[in-house]
């Protein structure tokens, strides 16, 4: 980004009426190194200026002169420019060795909070395979966003509230047994569940009945709210386990019910600001102006619904942490209800409004079947990554027996090839989820890339006859002239990229950018280990390529981290 700056900031000191701004967003990366560093499509600026896009390259060609530049060309329009390798090398390995565990990172959001909610299972149902999505895009923004120097709250808003624990208890008042709750946790609750939807295609007035005992909990019911504060707790002891196995941590497990004492104001300020309607009973606000249907506020039995509970909970988010963004990590399939939460809060006449977004992603589908927790039809997460963990040890049992830790690489590795696999593609994609592509180990994966941080690890350490993966001793400065072979040019072009990578990634909300680029990352650095001998007795040559290895750690490293991977030294 450098680079790119300081190349735009001197095109557009030849370019009357153009800023730099317009320039550094127009220059791109060429796709073949033959074509230079940077490139600049002049066809953009043609109508400005009134040339020829080839006529502003030429003239480009001729004016471009720094000391950082190597050459400049003018090819059909594009203006190529070509850094000099040699202090490209120097400063760049510099940078990133003087940084470490900071290198890539930025103080863009200091000052300003970020609340992100992401997870939010349901409570009293199993952590599936379709929450795996939510969870591992939201622990990748709260680290990326924390990485650019934003204070980020993730908040977990459980789905502890709504008309499904009328079903549940009525389910266990029914069919259940206490002890066999205790036993079985989750599984049993969710057996009662699809119970509860069997019987009730049988004998509809059941869900009368559950809807009756929810509003005994909206009430305060004392056996109503017994039986939903076991629930809860059963479900939270669940969920902790697949939270240690990710990683994955929140500041504030604020579900739907923490809501519920605050949704009362809500509907008044809706009332008071003419903006709730009553319609057959219910209560709600209208938004045929803006092409959206009703928002539902208040169901005819005066129970709440998600919009107010959301409702309250923008307003208390916003007075408490004063974010200025809050994201909400959810699958597609909720677009119009964020549309309408955003216009309702803008409609109230909060100007903040703009500052939440939805960020939404594909849904997950098993061999082509939708997930349905009524039907039972589910792939517990936990199991996916008990399977994952065991595979992996078997592999390591084949190929290192002897390899100290197994246990916990494979845990590692196991975790991390199924977290990389969910962020590889755009959020925004469906996944048809797939045991075999999910635990596939080579190629384009989270294991290769672990795999190539434990290589890497694997030099330092014999460069230093210790398991110390620091540079040794002695190896302070480089000969940047024994960094010009295509392949080491090739490793430093990757790393030089990571800052604006995770930048895009902040600003599209988008961590499959930086799984992407750690794949680019780890297979330009194992074409330079297979082509440059690195521990060769040449101390200038040995030290450079060291310092490049080290380079390429620190990168993998902290690429691996803002994803939620972690970085095995061994494998």
């Amino acid at each position: 980004m450098r680079y790119k700056q300081l190349v735009s900031g001197l095109i557009a000191a030849q370019l009357e009426g153009i800023d730099e701004a317009a320039i550094l967003e127009l220059i791109e990366y060429p796709p073949n190194p033959e074509m230079g560093d940077l490139s600049l499509p002049c066809f953009k600026l043609s109508k400005a200026l009134r040339k020829s896009p080839q006529a502003i390259a030429d003239g480009l060609k001729e004016a471009l002169k720094h000391e950082a530049l190597e050459r400049v060309d003018s090819v059909s329009g594009y203006l190529n420019i070509y850094l000099d390798k040699a202090r490209f090398a120097s400063e760049l390995t510099g940078e990133i060795l003087a940084a470490g565990p900071a290198y890539g990172s930025r103080d863009i959001g200091q000052g300003g909070t970020v609340v992100i909610d992401y997870s939010s299972p349901n409570i009293a149902k199993p952590f599936h395979i379709g929450h795996l999505r939510s969870t591992v895009i939201g622990n990748a923004l709260k680290k990326i966003h924390r990485f650019l120097g934003y204070e980020v709250v993730g908040v977990n808003h459980l789905g502890d509230w709504g008309t499904q624990f009328g079903k549940l208890i009525v389910a266990f008042t029914r069919w259940g047994d206490e002890a066999k709750v205790e036993a079985d946790g989750i599984d049993e609750l969710l057996r009662l569940y699809v119970k509860f939807h069997d019987e009730a295609e049988k004998e509809p007035a059941l869900d009368e009945e559950a809807r009756s005992w929810f509003v005994r909990i909206e009430h305060g019911d004392e056996e109503a709210i017994r039986l939903w504060k076991w629930f809860v707790s059963i479900s939270l002891k669940e969920f902790k386990k697949i939270y240690d196995l990710l990683g994955v941590e929140f500041e504030s497990y604020a579900g739907e019910s923490f809501y519920n004492d605050k949704m009362d104001a809500v509907v008044s300020e809706l009332k008071e600001k003419n903006l709730l309607v009553e319609d057959d009973g219910a209560m709600l606000v209208r938004l045929d102006d803006y092409n959206m249907s009703p928002a539902l506020i208040l169901k005819k039995d005066g129970s709440s619904l998600y919009h107010t509970r959301d409702v309250a909970a923008a307003l208390y988010r916003k007075q408490t942490y004063g974010f200025v963004k809050s994201l909400y990590v959810t699958d597609y399939a909720q677009n119009l209800h964020f549309q309408q939460l955003f216009k309702i809060v803008e409609l109230m006449g909060y100007d903040w409004a703009g500052q939440m977004a939805h960020v939404p992603f594909g849904r997950v589908s098993l061999e082509g079947m939708s997930l349905s927790t009524r039907k039972g039809n589910v792939i517990k997460l936990e199991d996916l990554l008990l399977q994952a963990i065991d595979k992996t040890r078997d592999i390591i049992d084949s190929k290192n027996p002897n390899m100290p830790n197994k246990d916990e690489v494979a845990r590692q590795v196991g975790v991390g090839a199924i977290i990389f696999n969910d962020l590889y593609a755009n959020r925004i994609k469906d996944v048809v989820f797939s045991w075999e592509e999910a635990l596939n180990f080579e190629g384009e994966s989270g294991p290769y890339v672990q795999y190539t941080h434990a290589r890497v690890c694997s030099v330092l350490r014999k460069a230093n006859g210790s398991d110390s993966i620091e540079l040794p001793e002695g190896v302070t400065a480089i000969d940047p002239e024994k960094l010009l072979n295509p392949e080491a040019v090739g490793v430093l072009r990757e790393l030089s990229r990571f800052g604006e990578r995770v930048e895009q990634a902040m600003l599209k909300l988008e961590p499959s950018m930086i799984s992407r680029y750690l794949i680019d990352v780890a297979q330009s650095f194992n074409r330079f280990y297979h082509e440059c001998p690195i521990l060769v007795d040449d101390p200038a040559v040995r030290a450079s390529r060291l310092a490049l290895v080290k380079c390429v750690q620190i990168t993998l490293a902290n690429g691996l981290g803002l994803i939620g991977l972690q970085t095995p030294e061994k494998i």
